[in-house]
């Protein structure tokens, strides 16, 4: 769980923190996303003259596919957040406070809760990987067949009949120089 009552550190003096050690989180991930192991990291919240600061610095691992075979893999990921979170309600009066000014703030709720989930899930989300890989060197799938090439390094087709629109490029050098 993400979500810590800030209540206490609210009605405290600014430069106050509390530190909190995250173990075995889970958290729901936006679109295809699915964790392949727990969160696990530290937070830091600290009292400004305004709002909380949240600091964060977690790890987890995201169930992927290898972008060049197709394999399921497990990658690695390491998010820093850094988020300030405005109360909705004044502390003392339980009163509502004025959002308009800042809609688009995390906010702590009307029961002083900070919920750090939706932050996390999106520094999660940007720091899964573009194009993941099962290892540096994988050499993906035959283009032909489909075949996994790291299985089987020598793998290959007989030469196919050339596309007689085409066959004018087969006599053709890149390194040719002489233009004409």
């Amino acid at each position: 769980m993400l979500a810590f009552n800030v209540a206490g550190l609210m009605g405290s003096v600014p430069g106050t923190d509390r530190r909190y050690e995250i173990h075995d989180a889970s958290l729901e991930l936006p679109d295809d996303l699915r964790l392949a192991e727990p969160i696990n990291g530290n937070v830091r919240l600290s009292r400004t003259t305004r709002s909380i600061l949240a600091d964060a610095d977690l790890t987890t691992a995201l169930q992927e596919t290898c972008s060049r075979c197709l394999r399921p893999i497990v990658s690695p990921v390491h998010v820093e957040l850094r988020e300030e979170a405005l109360p909705s309600v004044d502390l003392h009066t339980g009163l509502p406070l004025d959002t308009s000014a800042e809609p688009d703030a995390l906010r702590i709720d009307d029961h002083h809760v900070l919920d750090l989930g939706g932050p996390v899930g999106d520094a999660i989300s940007m720091a899964e990987p573009i194009a993941p890989l099962c290892r540096p060197d994988c050499r993906g799938l035959c283009p032909i067949c489909g075949a996994d090439l790291n299985d089987n390094p020598g793998h290959g087709h007989p030469d196919e009949p050339v596309d007689p629109r085409l066959a004018s490029l087969a006599s053709w050098d890149a390194t040719d120089t002489d233009v004409g």
